[in-house]
């Protein structure tokens, strides 16, 4: 391990990507599938519609569930990779330091880490601009940051947002894309270039000495158990207890 990116260690870099990658979801099965109860016509539709087999649909499915759920894994690798920062530079656990995600109280520093720019609703803006506000008016100091992953473009900017219909903006409350947000860290500022630049070396570093989890989907075994037409199994998933359906 030889990655020179100068702002954090080859151990810790490549112990982070191990986690992020340890993290990551390999299976499924009928009751994950089903964990928010499936739409068997909205699956009805899609099959019809992209002539697809309801088997093709529901592997389709699947394969956005997981990966719904390695995108919050990659959240976890944006988020915690500013604890190896150190000089004060924290990640609160969930719920902790006023729920802000990356926090630093010797620089009155407190930041909220989204992926995208449009990541959020204009409830979930509000309700995070609020809690901004809130932590510039009791500490005078505090400056805090919407940080986003995939911004427009590369910027430090004043965050104008509306709340119960106004517009309002601060100077202490900033939208900061990653790049700049990785300077202001790390003190270095091409970091998150770096970083980048290294990340497929690191990762296949990583897979190279890890033994990873086998790709598992039980999801059609399950169905089958149900019922062997699968679109059968799908209505008596979703609408067992409905009237009628006892006939199918």
């Amino acid at each position: 391990m030889n990655y020179n990116l100068g702002f954090i260690s080859d151990e810790d870099i490549f112990n982070h990507v191990k986690n992020t990658v340890e993290k990551y979801r390999y299976s499924i099965d009928l009751a994950s599938f089903n964990s928010n109860i499936i739409d068997p016509i909205k699956l009805t539709f899609d099959s019809k519609i992209y002539n697809q087999t309801l088997k093709q649909t529901v592997e389709s499915e699947c394969i956005r569930q997981i990966d719904k759920s390695n995108s919050n894994n990659i959240g976890y690798f944006h988020q915690n990779i500013f604890k190896y920062a150190k000089n004060g530079w924290e990640v609160p656990q969930n719920g902790k330091d006023d729920s802000f995600d990356v926090t630093n109280h010797d620089k009155h520093i407190y930041c909220e880490v989204k992926n995208k720019h449009n990541t959020m609703n204009s409830s979930s803006s509000q309700k995070t601009y609020i809690r901004m506000q809130n932590k510039i008016l009791y500490d005078d100091k505090a400056i805090c940051y919407l940080v986003e992953v995939i911004a427009k473009h590369s910027q430090d900017i004043v965050w104008s947002n509306k709340v119960d219909g106004k517009n309002f903006s601060h100077e202490r409350i900033r939208r900061i894309s990653m790049d700049k947000f990785y300077e202001l860290v790390f003190g270095q500022k091409d970091a998150f270039f770096r970083l980048c630049q290294k990340l497929p070396d690191i990762i296949d570093d990583v897979i190279n000495n890890s033994e990873l989890q086998k790709n598992t989907n039980t999801v059609f075994d399950e169905l089958n158990e149900i019922s062997p037409d699968t679109l059968k199994g799908l209505y008596l998933l979703a609408f067992e207890t409905y009237e009628g359906f006892d006939k199918l």
